[in-house]
């Protein structure tokens, strides 16, 4: 067994572990399903509804995706500008960390006046709560680059535009990489928390519908299944960093 299947194996046992105590701790003492399903009650409480399950995972899926995927490309955008210009950097930082620093479930209500119940506020809520980790780790990947490379090309004769893209942007990668794996988690939170204000499809409307109803398993159930996919999405991403920038981390591994 490879280093890779073992932390795989440490990986799972320990999730498997997580659910056992859960488990033993709600039957142990006793616990109504009503305060805390255990993980089987949550589970069987999927199965009758299995398939309205998947659409409203679907809905929170692309949802999620597609905030993703604007603020990939406005995070880069932005961090680039942020990283390679003093004054933007002096302009836009402020701004973007005063932004940021607003509750992202308070513009939801914003969101429904100007767009109306459904998708794209999701959307929008997604793409809200996941730009910022990009332009901040993008920027700092650019800014981070050492100086006497920057001289080294341009005693050489390279353009600013050849060491932009020979040297900052692989150096920059790796931050990159590890800012996705932060925001497609974000952008999960963001989505769900639209689905739960104001939706008619989606996990998060799918959990408000079944606590309404008093069924807290099948809520621990859509919890499970966010959960789910928010792990899968964030190893497609580590999965793509140690493909494309493993180099940046042989020396850890070694």
């Amino acid at each position: 067994m490879n280093p890779r299947q073992k932390d795989v194996l440490v990986a799972a046992l320990a999730a498997v572990g997580l659910f056992v105590l859960w488990e033993i701790a709600v039957r142990l003492f006793k616990i109504p399903p009503f305060v805390l399903p255990s993980p089987s009650q949550a589970i069987q409480s999927l199965l009758p509804v299995w398939g309205v399950v998947m659409g409203h995972a679907w809905q929170t899926l692309w949802t999620t995706l597609a905030g993703f995927g604007l603020a990939v490309v406005t995070g880069v955008l932005l961090g680039a500008a942020v990283g390679t210009s003093r004054p933007l950097n002096l302009a836009l930082y402020p701004i973007l960390v005063g932004f940021n620093s607003v509750p992202k479930a308070a513009l939801v209500p914003v969101l429904v006046i100007w767009f109306g119940i459904g998708t794209i506020p999701a959307i929008l809520t997604a793409f809200l709560i996941s730009f910022f980790p990009i332009v901040v780790n993008v920027a700092t990947g650019l800014a981070a680059v050492p100086p006497e490379l920057r001289e080294v090309l341009k005693v050489l004769g390279s353009s600013r535009l050849e060491a932009f893209t020979r040297v900052s942007i692989p150096f920059s990668m790796p931050y990159f990489f590890a800012s996705l794996k932060v925001a497609i988690t974000l952008a999960f939170v963001g989505a769900v928390i639209s689905e739960i204000a104001a939706s008619q499809k989606g996990i998060g409307y799918m959990m408000t519908s079944a606590s309404s109803q008093f069924n807290v398993p099948l809520v621990f159930g859509g919890l499970l299944v966010i959960a789910v996919m928010g792990i899968l999405l964030y190893a497609v991403f580590a999965l793509l960093e140690r493909r494309l920038v493993g180099w940046a981390y042989r020396s850890q591994n070694a």
